[in-house]
């Protein structure tokens, strides 16, 4: 039994000080931008003081364990080390954090989510070897909520799939001469930026490439991996002069034959696009265009978010941001759960979850 705790039952009961340290520890966790890998946070602290904190900035960067040892610096031995995912025990990019647990000699860690990872897993198993104090489950369901698109990811084996659109208050992403620069605002743009930065990649068809000749970065700033951009071509139409295909950023040009997937008259099977994606390391994917693309991973099954941004103004004719899903009746739509809507300054944000209905 750990100190300033109780046992119920053979359960440990947390203590208010652990409460507030995974609170902050899950805090920290939701600020920079690591796709594909997880958010982190970390909190190293003695008693009620807290020493050292860090988060996970972007794949490649130090692990929050590294970040708040490094502040910590000596006064981590006996302290406790509170982190909202389990600590890796691989050497991937950066070496493991168990190592660097081990050697400041902390004497606890509490841990609100194991990794689901087979690859990163068994940090807990490492650290109980060194004769540290381990614990898990703390605010867990919070941990995994800030943490949702990697866990989502690891669960299903394909990357964790959002759909946005940005429209008018009739629904239409563009006019019939297919102008649609600015629909919304810069608020809800700059938002937008931020979703293809926490997703870490971005996908588009060919005819949104044709229409808009899109970048498809993240502008904003804290980016220091740009989102991959990823094409749908299935007859190799595109030449590599678009935007999308330049040096600003990593981009995949998916034609009949990449990953070895064969198209046919609908397009690619999107089941086995994702699966071949995240063996590659794709966590997150954020679906942006077009109305065809939408409406076929909407076919597919495979939505997970939709992020609607809406002006307020009406177009009265042009695209629709999701086309052709060739219902024969309203029971057979597709059905979605209402998260939030936020308002910002000049437009609406609705945040949607699929729900696992008729598709």
């Amino acid at each position: 039994m750990r100190p300033g705790s109780r046992e119920l039952g053979g359960r440990a009961i947390w203590s208010e000080v652990d409460i507030r340290m995974m609170r902050r520890a899950i805090q920290l966790s939701k600020r920079g931008f690591p796709a594909p890998n997880p958010h982190v946070g970390c909190v190293i602290a003695l008693k009620e003081q807290i020493v050292g904190e860090g988060y996970h900035h972007h794949a490649g960067a130090a692990h929050a364990e590294i970040e708040a040892l490094k502040i910590a610096k000596g006064e981590a031995r006996g302290a406790t080390a509170y982190v909202s995912l389990e600590p890796c025990n691989h050497h991937g990019r950066t070496p493991p954090c168990t190592k660097a647990l081990i050697e400041a000699q902390v004497k606890r860690v509490v841990i609100a989510c194991r990794d689901p990872n087979p690859a990163a897993a068994g940090g807990i198993d490492r650290l109980k070897s060194e004769g540290i104090i381990v614990e898990a489950g703390l605010l867990e369901k919070q941990a995994a909520a800030a943490n949702d698109q990697f866990l989502t990811a690891m669960r299903l084996n394909r990357p964790r799939i959002l759909l946005k659109a940005a429209m008018s208050l009739d629904g239409r992403i563009a006019l019939p001469n297919g102008d649609s620069k600015w629909i919304t605002s810069p608020d809800a743009r700059k938002l937008g930026h931020r979703l293809r930065a926490e997703c870490g990649a971005v996908l588009v068809g060919r005819r949104t490439v044709e229409a808009d000749d899109p970048e498809l970065t993240a502008r904003i700033p804290g980016v220091v991996n740009q989102p991959l951009r990823i094409v749908l071509d299935p007859k190799g139409k595109l030449g590599s002069h678009w935007k999308v295909f330049d040096d600003s950023a990593p981009s995949l040009h998916v034609v009949n034959g990449t990953f070895g997937l064969r198209s046919t008259a609908d397009g690619f099977d999107l089941a086995e696009l994702c699966s071949a994606l995240f063996k590659q390391g794709v966590s997150g994917l954020m679906v942006e265009g077009g109305a065809s693309t939408a409406a076929h991973f909407v076919e597919a099954g495979i939505v997970d978010l939709v992020e609607l941004f809406v002006a307020p103004k009406l177009l009265g004719s042009g695209p629709a941001w999701v086309e052709g899903l060739n219902l024969d009746a309203v029971g057979q739509a597709p059905l979605f759960k209402l998260h939030s809507v936020k308002k910002l300054k000049a437009d609406l944000n609705i945040s949607l979850r699929f729900e696992r209905g008729n598709f």
